[in-house]
Parts: C-alpha cells; sequence; structure tokens
C-alpha cells in the first residue's frame, strides 16, 4: 500500500510570497480550521502590496470568518494593513458543509469581479468526507485556482490526497503555522458574534413589507412569528445582495429589520438557518416549528416505572428552560406537569392520577388549575394530599364554582387525628365571573374559611415574576369547566461580549438590572463594578436582550358548540402550545355529543382558527387504545401543526411509548 507523505515547506509567509507566488494569480488556502488559513492570507497579502502588487480575498467561511460579515461570503481588499470589505454575497448560515453549492456559487460570482490581479481564496476548514470533497472541487472551479497551499500539522494526516492530485493545480504543502490553534466553540461564536454586530454598528430599523413569494432558502412559515425573532437575512434585488440584516420583529405591516441604509428596496430575501441564539450569540439556530418533541422525560420529572396497561404517548413540550408533561399519556386521567426547571417549582392543569409523579415533587408544586370536578380530573388530590403532609406552605388551588366543596369532602373524607398541626394546607379559588372567592383549608381542621373575593377582570387569575394564567369558562353538557392559558415570563439575558466591550465584571448587579426592567423601573440607577452609576434603562438597551414571551393554552371536556370554540379559540390566539382534548373519532361523533366532548375535527379546526404553533392532541377515548394513530392522522386533516409521537430508542421497552412514523 501506497502513503503520500510530502515534505512540508516552513511556513515563512514572505518567502513563500517570493518564492512561490510570483506568477500565480489565483490562490487556494486548503486546511483544517486553525491551521493558520487566514494568517497565512494577512502575511502574504501584506508581503505582495509592499511589492506594489493588488491583493484581494475571498473569505469563503461564513461561520468563523476573517474579515467582513459572518454569515456570508466576503471580498476584501488589502489596505491600511488589513482586509477591507469591498463585496459580498448572503448566505445566510454558518455551516459550509451543508449549503456547499450556495457557498460555491457565492465565490464564483465574487471572484468573476476581479480581473489579472492577486486574489487568495480563504477555505473553510471542512477538509474530510463527500462534503470537504465537493467543497475543494467547487472552489477551485468557481474561483479559476492555479495554485493551491495545503496547511497541515502533520505530514501523515493530510486529507483528499486523491482529490487535491485529480484537479490539475500546482498543489504546496506547508507546514502549518506554529501559533495558530482551533477556536473553542464559544471563542468562535464570540468572534463572529463581534463581527456581526460591528456590520451593524450603524444600521437602523426599517419596516419591510414581505410576501411568502419573496422568501427563498429554508425560511419558517410566515406566521411563525417566534421563528423569525432574531433571525439573520439577506436583502436582494434583482438577484444581487444590497444588505444584511437581523429582524426584530414581525407585523402587521411586514418585518422590522435592523440593517445598514441602502437607499434600495429589496425583491427578495433570503433566510436559512443564521440567527441569535438566547445568550445573544450568532449560531446555527433549530428548524422552525416544533420544539423538543421527544419523550424522554427530564431526570427531575422522571415518572416511577410503569406495570399496567399502556397509557399511549406521553408528549413533552419544551419551552425554553420550562417543560410540559403529559404525565399520564393521552389515554390516561388527565393531569399536565409544568415544570419551572431553573426555578424548582411545578404548576399541575388537572390533578388526574398523580401516582406517576414523584412525591418530592409535591412539596414543590405551588399552583394547581382544575378544569372541573370529574373523577378523572380531580382523583389525583389524594396524592398531593398526602404528599403535603408537613411544614410547608398552602398550596393554591384554582377552579370552577363548587371546587371548594369538592376539596373540603375528599379532605373530610379521613381521619386527621394523628396529624397534628402539620396537615397540608390549600387556598382554593373559584372564577365566578370576573371574580375569585377565596377558601382556605386546612387537614385537620372541620369545614372551609370564607377569605372574601379577589378581582379577575379578563379571567386574570395570578401573575407573578414567573407567568401569568387566565382562565375562560366553557360548557361540557351542562357542568362549567375552564380552560386555561399560561404565559410565561419574558426572558432577559445578558449579551456577553457588550459587557466585556464595557469591561463589566458579572455580578449581582445584573441580577438587580433585571428585577428592575422586569418591574419596569426603569429609572433605577444601577451600582456598577467600576464605581459608576447608571439608569437601568440606558443599561438595558446597551447590555441585555429580550427573548420573547410564550404562551401554553391546556382545555379539555368540553362540547362542540359555536360558543365553545369562539371562546377557546381567543384564548389560544397565537399559542405556543396547545394542549387540547380530541376524544373521539368524527365516525363516532354520536358519542362525543352525548358526553358533551370534542371531536378529532373540533379539535384541529379550534387550533386553526387560534393560529397556534404545536397542537398536542390527548384525552382520547380507550376505545382506541390499539389504534391512536388514527386519530392523530384525522386531527391533521384539520391542522397540520399536530404534533404526531415518535418511538425513543432508549425506551422500546417501556409499553407507554408508541412507535409512530
Amino acid at each position: 500500500m501506497y502513503f503520500f507523505m510530502p515534505d512540508l515547506i516552513p511556513f515563512k509567509p514572505e518567502s513563500i510570497a517570493g518564492d512561490l507566488l510570483a506568477e500565480e494569480r489565483r490562490i487556494l488556502l486548503f486546511g483544517e480550521s486553525g491551521s493558520g488559513k487566514s494568517t497565512l492570507a494577512a502575511a502574504l497579502a501584506r508581503s505582495l502590496v509592499r511589492a506594489g502588487r493588488l491583493c484581494f480575498c475571498i473569505g469563503a467561511d461564513p461561520g468563523s470568518p476573517a474579515f467582513g460579515v459572518p454569515g456570508a461570503v466576503c471580498l476584501g481588499r488589502w489596505h491600511d494593513d488589513a482586509w477591507r470589505l469591498i463585496g459580498l454575497e448572503a448566505l445566510c448560515t454558518l455551516d459550509s458543509g451543508r449549503f456547499r453549492l450556495p457557498l460555491v456559487s457565492a465565490v464564483r460570482g465574487l471572484a468573476a469581479n476581479i480581473g489579472n490581479d492577486m486574489l487568495l481564496v480563504d477555505a473553510p476548514g471542512v477538509v474530510r468526507s463527500v462534503a470537504g470533497a465537493e467543497l475543494l472541487a467547487g472552489l477551485a472551479d468557481a474561483a479559476a485556482i492555479d495554485t493551491i497551499l495545503v496547511l497541515c500539522r502533520d505530514a501523515k494526516k493530510i486529507f483528499l490526497t486523491c482529490e487535491l492530485k485529480s484537479l490539475g493545480c500546482r498543489v504546496v504543502y506547508l507546514q502549518a503555522s506554529a501559533e495558530a490553534r482551533p477556536l473553542n466553540h464559544k471563542k468562535r461564536a464570540l468572534q463572529r458574534t463581534g463581527l456581526w454586530d460591528t456590520y451593524l454598528h450603524q444600521a437602523v430599523k426599517k419596516t419591510i413589507a414581505v410576501h411568502e413569494k419573496m422568501l427563498t432558502g429554508t425560511p419558517p412559515p410566515l406566521d411563525a412569528e417566534g421563528a423569525w425573532h432574531s433571525r439573520q437575512i439577506g436583502l436582494f434585488k434583482k438577484g444581487r445582495t444590497i444588505a444584511m440584516g437581523e429582524v426584530i420583529k414581525t407585523t402587521k405591516e411586514g418585518f422590522q429589520v435592523l440593517m445598514p441604509e441602502t437607499g434600495e428596496i429589496p425583491d427578495q430575501l433570503l433566510c436559512r438557518d443564521a440567527g441569535r441564539n438566547r445568550q445573544g450569540y450568532l449560531s446555527t439556530v433549530k428548524p422552525a416549528g416544533p420544539a423538543a418533541r421527544h419523550y424522554l422525560v427530564p431526570p427531575d420529572v422522571a415518572p416511577c416505572i410503569v406495570t399496567e396497561k399502556s397509557t399511549g404517548p406521553r408528549p413533552l413540550v419544551r419551552i425554553g428552560d420550562t417543560t410540559a408533561l403529559l404525565v399520564n399519556g393521552v389515554f390516561g386521567d388527565p393531569l399536565l406537569h409544568l415544570r419551572l426547571h431553573n426555578r424548582r417549582r411545578s404548576l399541575l392543569f388537572d390533578l388526574g392520577e398523580g401516582g406517576r409523579l414523584p412525591a418530592r415533587l409535591a412539596h414543590q408544586v405551588t399552583d394547581v388549575f382544575i378544569s372541573h370536578g370529574h373523577i378523572d380530573h380531580i382523583s389525583g388530590f389524594l396524592w398531593l394530599l398526602r404528599s403535603r403532609i408537613g411544614d410547608l406552605p398552602a398550596c393554591n388551588l384554582f377552579g370552577p364554582p363548587g371546587l371548594a366543596d369538592h376539596i373540603e369532602g375528599l379532605i373530610s373524607g379521613i381521619h386527621w387525628d394523628r396529624v397534628g398541626v402539620w396537615g397540608p394546607r390549600f387556598t382554593v379559588r373559584e372564577l365566578h365571573g370576573e371574580q375569585l372567592r377565596v377558601y382556605g383549608l386546612q387537614a385537620g381542621r372541620e369545614g372551609k374559611t370564607r377569605h372574601g373575593e379577589q378581582p379577575a377582570g379578563g379571567g386574570l387569575l395570578f401573575e407573578d415574576q414567573d407567568c401569568t394564567v387566565r382562565a375562560v369558562a366553557l360548557d361540557h353538557g351542562g357542568i362549567t369547566v375552564l380552560a386555561y392559558s399560561l404565559e410565561l415570563a419574558a426572558k432577559i439575558n445578558v449579551v456577553k461580549e457588550k459587557l466585556s466591550a464595557r469591561s463589566l465584571a458579572p455580578g449581582p448587579w445584573l441580577g438587580e438590572l433585571k428585577k428592575r426592567i422586569l418591574a419596569g423601573e426603569k429609572q433605577a440607577v444601577i451600582s456598577l463594578p467600576d464605581n459608576t452609576m447608571a439608569k437601568a434603562g440606558d443599561l438595558a438597551d446597551e447590555l441585555l436582550k429580550a427573548a420573547p414571551p410564550q404562551k401554553l393554552v391546556y382545555a379539555t371536556d368540553l362540547s362542540d358548540s359555536s360558543s365553545n370554540r369562539e371562546i377557546l379559540a381567543r384564548l389560544a390566539r397565537r399559542a405556543y402550545a396547545f394542549f387540547c382534548e380530541a376524544g373521539f373519532l368524527e365516525a363516532d361523533k354520536r358519542y362525543a355529543e352525548q358526553s358533551g366532548h370534542l371531536t378529532t375535527h373540533g379539535c384541529g379546526e379550534i387550533a386553526l382558527a387560534a393560529d397556534v404553533e404545536i397542537l398536542v392532541p390527548f384525552h382520547f377515548s380507550r376505545r382506541y387504545e390499539m389504534k391512536p394513530l388514527e386519530i392523530y392522522d384525522e386531527v391533521k386533516t384539520s391542522c397540520s401543526r399536530v404534533q404526531v409521537p415518535t418511538l425513543s430508542p432508549a425506551a422500546e421497552e417501556l409499553q407507554y411509548f408508541y412507535q409512530a412514523e
């Protein structure tokens, strides 16, 4: 077997410029990330310009550019000892391997603008597999390369040697720079985010009218507002990049975009997968649409082992650092566990059988929202009651009229002669129109105590630093049930690179700043680590970035009436996640009408009218226990945003996971 092991020329840019590049004019710099390609390009340009030659460079690594704009292929000219940006082609991605064909096309377009002057092409660090081979061949052809400088750390580890030989170019193997090191993920993110912020430094806010035919690339749906926030976009006119920008928000008029002033109106927008993450770094964002629909449960909400018959899929939805889990699956008693992981706090929607939740979590349940008093929605109260014996604060229960009597009956049915002062305490709030009637109950004390009334205008049950919860009353065959919406508080993140630019050390003052901003106290004065003072509003504009709030809606056991549909669709409007019952197939509509439940079509049509992002149907009749996919398929005919579960390979032995396509 023959192993190709060339002699490596030392990394001496001035010698290379003089000896190797006297006649060549199109040079491709090829090598792994951190091998010194960008360092070599700058050193070669410095030597060539000193010798009286013009030198241009195409930065072809959108994810880790040495100059210009990340998410683009950039053309620079060496001037005053630096690359000066003179042209760019928007890609709106940081992944040169995945989007290699658009990248090659962009290089071809920029290279055509250079005549007989020296052109260096700084290639991405993709040097393996099919992606590397296609990029190498594509770049060499697009830029009419005549010499390839291959930077290697080890002569024994040279990639794509056959492909290099087949290109018909002169190939020179160089020792990688001893000083060059690959950047770790965080440093690379900081570097490209700094370049992006520099590009937008003098940008202006503009509203751009947008329609479907304008969008190219891999854009999210226009109505998926959350998916557009902080996305990088390219703005084109007649096929030419006129600018790049960042979507601030979507409005009825179009997109509000932060972009350089161009004086031109774009006729095309490009969007792929580049955008800011929650920390404010420019990164590759997850595909638009449903987030985290796997069914392996986080450790702190892991259930006990299930041995009884299947309860069907148990959907789990992630919203930031919050998870929402249907504890008993789509066939079991309704019980939605909303876990605020960073707050060590749990909220429950309905109280079906609770044995699958760890007892320790009952101590962290602060609020329970009960739709109505049918046994499959309230029987889990006994689990909660037993688990909260001890010195714990009162747990808040919300529900329709009559809930306090139901809770009193469940408590009074037990002998409490040994509980002493440690009986679990509950504050029950019943929604009566625009008022909450408040009752206090404690195990071991007879009866309930009336604590007056509280206003509940617009169905507002409570609002705190974590979330806001509202309710509406619906009809369930003559019984009043409540549906709930929970809106998570907007998250405020610190933009670390801006903090570093101010030379401010992190500390408790950042927590105080966030607290003041969340409280609307923008005029409050904050003491900074450098012993100066500043107003909270001014600091927030400079250092903080707010993530938009997300809404979750829970609704079950409601008759399919026009009134119910209208009220629920209004509550669920633009919700991120909509948990809605779909009790019966359309063919069994008579059973739904008799029992006051929704069919699959009713569930999907309400979700469609509400324009929700994720629909999670549940509370299926057990008559479909062996064919749950029929329900999902029928819901999808009315609303394509329904989430169909899949079996996690790590849980094949658990019967309550269902294999789906």
